[in-house]
């Protein structure tokens, strides 16, 4: 006779499921929350001198241009802008959550190591790399500790809510 069903006898379909409907849940609410809190740390920023459009809206420019062979309309940048950041954020989220069903030591730190992990990568490595923004050196500090902060509220909202819905997606008797 089998044993009775417990966690570790799940299957791992039904893991990569729940991780991926809690990693996109939580990385579209954890998005919203770093949205905003940039609303509000940002005005409290040093002004750099500088008009330079956002990462997003550049990466938005890009993805237009690729698939249209037209840059984003002036008037649709914010908004296009947004669209990147919530499209990266659901897809990391949905990473995260996924990640986090197999090696749960990647909610170090209530999902902070997550955030500062995605800061240093995404906001310190990537958008520079691709020319989408800044290299650290070049940005300064308050710019850098403001991406860090921003990253810290990404990576803790995402674990909050991804255990939250997590939880409601496990079987009652694995819990």
């Amino acid at each position: 006779m089998a044993p009775p069903h417990t966690k570790t006898d799940e299957s791992n379909a039904a893991r990569i499921a729940r991780g991926l409907v809690a990693g996109v849940i939580a990385g579209a609410v954890a998005s919203f929350a770093m949205d905003r809190f940039q609303a509000t740390a940002s005005p409290l920023l040093p002004s750099s001198g500088s008009d330079s459009e956002p990462a997003t809206e550049k990466a938005a420019d890009a993805v237009s241009s690729g698939i249209t062979g037209r840059k984003v309309p002036d008037a649709d940048k914010p908004l296009a802008g947004q669209a990147v950041h919530y499209a990266v954020g659901i897809a990391l989220g949905a990473a995260y959550g996924v990640a986090a069903e197999f090696r749960p030591s990647v909610t170090t730190g209530f999902g902070t190591a997550f955030g500062l992990g995605t800061a240093t990568l995404l906001d310190e490595a990537a958008v520079p790399a691709t020319g989408l923004g800044s290299a650290p050196w070049d940005a300064g500090v308050a710019s850098n500790l403001y991406s860090y902060a921003s990253h810290l509220v990404f990576g803790s909202v995402s674990e909050i809510v991804r255990r939250q819905v997590a939880g409601t997606l496990t079987p009652r008797n694995d819990r």
